[in-house]
């Protein structure tokens, strides 16, 4: 007995809806899905500092962000300013607009967001021996775990390392001692930096670590540092390009630097160049309005890029080999701005014209 014809047309309508269902599934992938990331530890030694615990190692930790799909061959490194830690490339407020490491993956990159020793969920040693040396040899380390597939079990081809502030200095360090490096983006510094705003940002926004309220439990000796409370909007940010909650979530998770660290970076990774030994591209990023490394107190014109382009090459063995980037409107800590989006844009860019590395993976809609 044939069905009823009404009975055929709605089994029509539904399979034909089902059709169009799954090829819309299909044609649309979820973000969330697009985006994969995991923690891991990772064992590094430097200079003068020995195990925590007898034979063990000095562990720095991270997170791997990934796109879907297949694995990038290409990672990134990222290296966090002082009394920052991971959370600045991660920060936990509308990732979708202030996270470096989902906005990359989403865009099919990699990156590795590295707690540096003393930071976050790395080993926290004696900050008296943490110098820029030994901070640059644990990252030299981080490189190797990297290419050698022991995080997150993808032997990466390329690495990039990218610092920000305090961080660049370390990244210098690392990029000019080891060579072993694709490419190296510096974030958040210039090479004369406003002393008097640094040294007046330093005696009133900076105290020991110990009598912060937020970070006693560290229980870290005196010569571990830390803002102040309130302190971070002066010193990080030109305010009329900030979210005050964006501010906040920063200052929630804020975290110590070493004196004897800030201070050999300052010196030789910054008035006394290691950017002279880089032999790999390097991509400069500095806010428009960041008060300790542009302005008057700094001799650096920061409104314009191709202008501080040209007062930056010198300190580099290849001019040739130098772009820039000045976000507009931004202060030191380019990656927290409302428009830091046109960093990371700009960033993608370099690495593909720079570089030659482009996107694998999963892109956003529109991105080719």
């Amino acid at each position: 007995m044939r069905p009823p014809l009404k009975l055929v047309s709605a089994l029509s309508a539904l399979s034909a809806c089902g059709v169009l269902l799954a090829s819309l599934t299909s044609a649309v992938p979820a973000e969330a899905a697009a985006i994969s990331c995991t923690d891991t530890d990772l064992p590094v030694a430097g200079p003068g500092l020995p195990p925590l615990v007898p034979g063990a190692p000095a562990t720095v930790h991270g997170r791997l962000c990934l796109p879907a799909g297949d694995a990038p061959a290409s990672v990134q490194l990222l290296v966090h300013g002082g009394t920052y830690n991971s959370a600045y490339w991660d920060l936990p407020y509308e990732p979708e607009r202030y996270s470096y490491q989902r906005d990359m993956a989403a865009h099919g990159y990699a990156t590795f967001a590295a707690d540096q020793l003393g930071a976050g969920r790395s080993s926290k040693p004696l900050s008296l021996p943490l110098s820029v040396w030994a901070a640059a040899e644990s990252m030299h380390e981080v490189v190797g775990h990297l290419r050698a597939g022991r995080v997150g079990g993808v032997p990466f081809e390329n690495v990039v390392i990218v610092g920000h502030s305090v961080g660049s200095g370390v990244v210098a360090v690392e990029a000019s001692t080891y060579h072993d490096v694709d490419g190296v983006v510096l974030t958040g510094i210039t090479h004369l930096p406003a002393l008097p705003v640094l040294a007046l940002g330093a005696a009133l926004g900076l105290q020991p670590a110990f009598a912060d309220e937020q970070l006693a439990r560290l229980g870290s000796d005196p010569l571990y540092f830390t803002t102040k409370p309130g302190a971070r909007a002066g010193l990080f940010y030109a305010t009329g390009d900030a979210d005050p909650a964006v501010i906040a979530a920063d200052e929630a998770t804020k975290d110590q630097v070493s004196v004897p660290g800030m201070g050999t970076v300052a010196l030789f990774g910054i008035v006394l160049p290691a950017t002279g030994g880089i032999t790999a591209p390097v991509f400069q990023v500095v806010g428009e309005k960041d008060a300790l490394f542009c302005g008057v107190p700094a001799l650096r014109d920061c409104s314009d890029s191709s202008v501080l382009r040209a007062q930056e090459a010198p300190y580099y063995a290849d001019p040739s080999k130098l772009s820039m980037f000045v976000l507009p409107g931004a202060g030191h800590s380019v990656a927290l701005h409302e428009n830091a989006g046109e960093y990371r844009d700009a960033t993608r860019s370099w690495l593909q014209d720079r570089l030659g590395i482009a996107p694998q993976g999963y892109h956003s809609i529109g991105r080719n």
